[in-house]
């Protein structure tokens, strides 16, 4: 009988599927990519091991069609991370295998590598072709100073003899350029701060064992700087940065800031961003490059010679993926980091309870960086605008509105930050109260005057601004609150001389991010109105005032972690201001000024802070002091939906650690047309709590509901 595979499916289903092996193949290692039929489809799977024979009858077993030999496989500590989130986060292995691939990857068809770099190979180097071959002979010069990239090639019209050097063995394609005697002198690293050495000395001698390393660093206190010397001594060694960062929008800075420190080294770039065959081939190109520098699903990277993950902003929201496989990322990269005993640096002037916890209890290495980096540079004073007490004309009081004619003058720099995109965040009639609601979720439509479209934020659902109400017919519809377009309109017409841009979701893409970086520090900008995309990583020297909006709705919100989040997200904006020999001003417009989180803020206390609300968490039994997780549902109808979770409860197995709670409607109970509800399970037992999902799991699955579609969302951010 044929050998016998067992192959990992993008499925729902918990389990692998064997298949036969066609004659003429005899093996496949783990991680080799296979093509098979599934019901009616052809799947692209990874195969994981081989056996003699299977439980499938003969008569049902089924034959693989194609081994993709056409790209790698995925190597053995890729396979052994996945299992380790099959295990933690309760999700199908072959589904997270093949969601840790590029899209290109992962699809049948043939695939073939571009290899855009020429490279000399070790013939080449000492090679000498005919004298008569002078265009062979120039262009070994060339590679001997420099790899020459296919594109370079075409233009001077060489292609013809570079395919003479890679027939002879003296030059090779590749899909990087290999390390090469920097031509470009390396920007030369600043002397570090007493505080920077002091951590470097608790650092570098860490390089090489696992530990989870946590720098609190106030904003501009070198962090970056670290990580760099970090990566410098781990290059020197021979092994590989993997460096995770939470939005795309940080990928152009870092990257520039990473080249100019480090010309020469091999550097692959892996975020959503990127068009899908880039992805792809900078996918493949991982194994070979120095420094890999992405967001969360980069941590899946293949890296052979791993020395050293970074997770910058740790505690960003954004790590945490949302849908499918609902990992963080920065907990993916600690376990990566021990199974490859290497260490894992995490970095924020405001880290998450989580990690700030494990560091004061000392599972994670504290290291704290109190003083900005540049002496001259001292953190911002934080003043409170009492809404209280002054008016309020579109949405800027007097003082904010003095603040940036002032800044103005002075020929310096100032950002407004609001963190709401849109015109408005919904449009309203006067007459009867019709507020535009979205026809597919419980939230509202958000007025986008630039495009006259009312949009949902939440399932993309769109429309025409209606000329009139649609309830009774008033044609005098108002737009209700504020977002960053109806603010930059109104900034124009208060300061009609400033130069403004405005950054947000809808006026910005990642290729724009390195002209905006220009054109700020070439002083083309005076004002820059956005949302949290410019709340952290960007280092602008010429800025002195910070300006924050509309900070106290997250003050109201049921979610335990929304005072968290907002005083990151303040800290993270006031951080922009006064970086450099100017001194930085904060403005906080808010109607809570005595709130104790203002207070904290105003002494840049993150320390005092965290701790208060470790207090209270641990005096509510909630995280980081208990550990959840999350059981959603969707159905067409709330009460299929809660119907589920019932069922699911009474199905619960006896654990005297584990408390299920009621289930209940979703905070945004509807979305897309599709009913929402969830039930809760908690437990200050972290074995305890997986000990019962892996008992309950199957009889969730066992359930079988043609209603409704479930979900397990372990260690849970989004309620």
């Amino acid at each position: 009988m044929p050998p016998i595979i067992q192959v990992a499916l993008d499925t729902p289903l918990h389990r692998t599927f064997d298949y036969r092996l066609p004659a003429r193949v005899a093996e496949v290692e783990p991680g080799r990519l296979v093509a098979v039929p599934f019901g009616r489809t052809l799947q692209v799977g990874v195969a994981l091991g081989q056996q003699a024979d299977s439980a499938v009858g003969a008569d049902k077993l089924r034959d693989v069609v194609r081994v993709l030999d056409d790209r790698p496989p995925l190597p053995p500590e890729i396979l052994r991370l996945a299992r380790f989130c099959a295990d933690y986060y309760h999700h199908p292995l072959g589904a997270i295998l093949l969601a840790a691939l590029p899209p290109r990857l992962r699809n049948a068809t043939p695939f073939v590598a571009d290899t855009p770099w020429l490279a000399l190979t070790e013939a080449g180097r000492t090679a000498q072709p005919p004298a008569r071959a002078k265009a062979q002979r120039a262009l070994l010069d060339a590679l001997r100073a420099a790899p020459q990239s296919r594109g370079a090639l075409r233009l001077q019209k060489q292609t013809r003899h570079a395919a003479a050097l890679v027939a002879a063995g003296w030059a090779t394609w590749a899909r990087l350029p290999p390390d090469i005697e920097a031509t470009a002198a390396t920007a030369p690293a600043p002397p570090a701060t007493p505080e920077q050495q002091a951590a470097l000395d608790a650092l570098l001698p860490a390089l090489g064992q696992f530990g989870v390393q946590l720098i609190h660093g106030v904003t501009g206190s070198g962090k970056t700087e670290l990580y760099l010397r970090l990566i410098d001594a781990a290059l020197t060694t021979g092994k590989q940065a993997l460096v995770l960062i939470p939005e795309i929008a940080l990928t152009p800075q870092l990257e520039q800031h990473f080249r100019r420190r480090f010309p020469g080294r091999r550097f692959a770039l892996l975020h959503s961003g990127l068009a899908e065959a880039a992805r792809a081939e900078n996918w493949l190109a991982a194994p070979e490059a120095d420094i890999v520098l992405g967001t969360r699903l980069s941590v899946f990277a293949p890296l052979p010679r791993l020395g050293l993950i970074v997770v910058d902003e740790e505690h960003d929201a954004s790590f945490k993926q949302q849908e499918g496989l609902r990992y963080s990322a920065r907990d993916v990269a600690i376990a990566r980091a021990k199974q490859a005993g290497v260490p894992v640096v995490l970095g924020s002037a405001t880290p998450s309870l989580e990690s700030y916890a494990q560091a004061l209890n000392g599972r994670y290495r504290l290291l704290e960086l109190r003083q900005r980096a540049i002496s001259q540079a001292q953190l911002p004073d934080i003043e409170l605008v009492d809404l209280r007490h002054l008016p309020v004309d579109h949405g800027l009081t007097r003082p904010a509105l003095a603040a940036l004619a002032g800044t103005l003058a002075r020929g310096e720099q100032s950002l407004v930050f609001l963190n709401r995109r849109g015109y408005a965040p919904a449009l309203y009639c006067p007459s009867c109260a019709w507020v535009s609601p979205c026809p597919r979720c419980s939230s509202r439509l958000v007025l986008h005057r630039t495009s006259q479209r009312l949009k949902c934020h939440h399932c993309g659902f769109e429309t025409r601004i209606p000329p009139e109400c649609p309830n009774c017919g008033n044609p005098d519809l108002k737009a209700l609150g504020q977002g960053t377009q109806r603010l930059e309109e109104t900034l124009a017409a208060f300061l009609p001389t400033a130069r403004i841009r405005r950054i947000d979701r809808d006026s910005m893409r990642p290729r724009a991010w390195a002209e905006l970086g220009e054109a700020v520090h070439g002083g083309e900008v005076d004002i820059l109105v956005g949302t949290q995309m410019l709340a952290k990583g960007h280092d602008f020297p010429n800025m002195t005032l910070a300006l924050i909006l509309d900070a106290d709705g997250a003050l109201y919100s049921p979610d335990f972690r929304a005072t968290e989040r907002l005083f990151a997200q303040l800290m993270q904006v006031a951080g922009r201001a006064g970086r450099a020999d100017k001194p930085g001003r904060v403005l906080i417009q808010t109607a809570f000024p005595d709130h104790p989180l203002f207070r904290h803020l105003q002494r840049h206390d993150y320390a005092g802070y965290a701790r208060a609300l470790l207090a209270e968490r641990r005096q509510l039994d909630l995280p980081p002091f208990t550990r959840q997780v999350l059981l959603r549902a969707e159905a067409k109808t709330m009460d299929a939906a809660l119907a589920f979770l019932q069922r699911a409860a009474g199905l619960a197995p006896d654990a005297p650690e584990v408390s299920v709670f009621a289930a209940t409607p979703a905070p945004m109970a509807r979305v897309a047309n599709l009913e929402r509800a969830q039930l809760l399970v908690q437990s200050t037992s972290r074995q305890a709590l997986q000990g019962f999902v892996r008992g309950w799991r199957p009889q969730l699955e066992a359930i079988r509901p043609r209603v409704a579609r479930w979900s397990l969302d372990v260690d849970p951010l989004a309620f």
